[in-house]
């Protein structure tokens, strides 16, 4: 049976990433040895990782306009300390906005480095919508957003203009839509979401804004160390990394941002409109807020939910339980599930409301 991989992370890669991993962990590029053990520092990888750190540039509009892309160890948690290292001053200050529990980590992070100023929140409504209307220090170092809220289904639709460096967690939609990525400072993702599988994080950092807050900074945590070594600072995760660029070349041959926007749009639209219609679900996100990535919803009658879990199962979906700070469901739709897979979640949810209506009237 053929599944329908709704996980929020690691989570679905196009299916031709993993037949030529699968190949390349045999014998990657004729050379008869496995990317698993090629070295880091052979021609082969190399070449992976020039054309992986060209390729993200490409794909989000910014080549040759002053960005560094990096492929570094740690997850996007990691990053949440490595962002104020780098641009806070010592004594220095920075505005963040929360909107989830990943924004919330980065603040805890922030904190450990100086002043800190939340500029909004929407913790006291369980972060059901995006904060509006706030103000963002113009004295700050820099402010800091999470683009898409996997747990909790909301995503920033516009992003605040401001004089000081903006700073972007984009880990949960990186390469979903298109935005003016050159009015981001600094981009940071984990690459188990839309990029690659567990184990790479891309860091996406406009060059000039990099040491100037006065810090003396380990070198495993420096962004201009890691640039200058190229991604190369210490041994890169080669496996993650190889994937990373077969997803990347996969979207551009697909036809990039611009196509994969107008699939993830139709696939959102199609779950939304069956959660709206359909009497005994609801959606947990404010509409206007409504992440494209990562659905979540509830049963209007909890007591119903075994009835509903042997049917999705049934028909071959696969992580959409939700996150327990929400509960009910999550369908993360991430750039490789495809239109067909939310077609069947959809079916599934109309044959629940057939099956309980006439369980009411028998």
């Amino acid at each position: 049976m053929k599944k329908h991989n709704y996980s929020a992370g690691p989570c679905i890669l196009p299916q031709e990433v993993f037949e030529k991993s699968a190949q390349a962990i045999l014998n990657y590029n004729n050379s008869g040895l496995s990317i698993l053990e090629i070295s880091h520092r052979s021609k082969d990888f190399v070449a992976i990782m020039e054309e992986a750190r060209a390729l993200v540039l490409e794909l989000l509009g910014l080549t040759g306009k002053g960005y560094q892309a990096l492929f570094l160890h740690g997850g996007a948690s990691l990053e949440f300390l490595m962002v104020p290292y780098n641009l806070m001053r010592e004594n220095g200050k920075a505005a963040y906005l929360d909107t989830g529990t990943w924004a919330a980590g980065a603040i805890k992070e922030a904190k450990a480095f100086g002043e800190t100023v939340v500029v909004g929140s929407s913790k006291s409504e369980n972060y059901t919508h995006i904060p509006k209307g706030f103000e963002i220090p113009a004295d700050a170092d820099y402010f800091h957003c999470t683009s898409n809220n996997t747990i909790f289904g909301t995503q920033m639709k516009s992003f605040p203009g401001t004089d000081i460096p903006v700073v972007c967690d984009m880990s949960s939609d990186i390469f979903s839509r298109q935005l003016d990525f050159t009015s981001f400072d600094l981009i940071y993702a984990g690459a188990q979401k839309n990029m690659g599988p567990a184990g790479a994080t891309l860091v996406v950092v406009k060059e000039e804004i990099l040491g100037k807050n006065g810090r003396t900074i380990p070198g495993m945590l420096s962004y201009a160390a890691h640039i200058e070594k190229e991604s190369m600072y210490n041994t890169p995760p080669v496996f993650a990394i190889y994937a990373s660029l077969l997803t990347l070349q996969w979207l551009k041959n697909l036809g990039g941002i611009p196509a994969i926007e107008k699939i993830n749009n139709a696939k959102a639209e199609l779950l939304y409109a069956e959660i709206d219609r359909n009497p005994y679900f609801r959606g947990t996100a404010n509409k206007e807020d409504r992440s494209v990535m990562n659905a979540t919803f509830l049963l209007n009658d909890e007591a119903q939910a075994p009835i509903f879990d042997e049917m999705w199962k049934a028909a071959g979906i696969s992580g959409i339980p939700g996150h327990r700070s929400v509960g009910g469901y999550r369908a993360s739709m991430y750039n490789a599930l495809p239109l067909e897979s939310v077609q069947v979640l959809v079916n599934v949810m109309k044959a629940f409301e057939n099956k309980v209506s006439g369980m009411a009237t028998a």
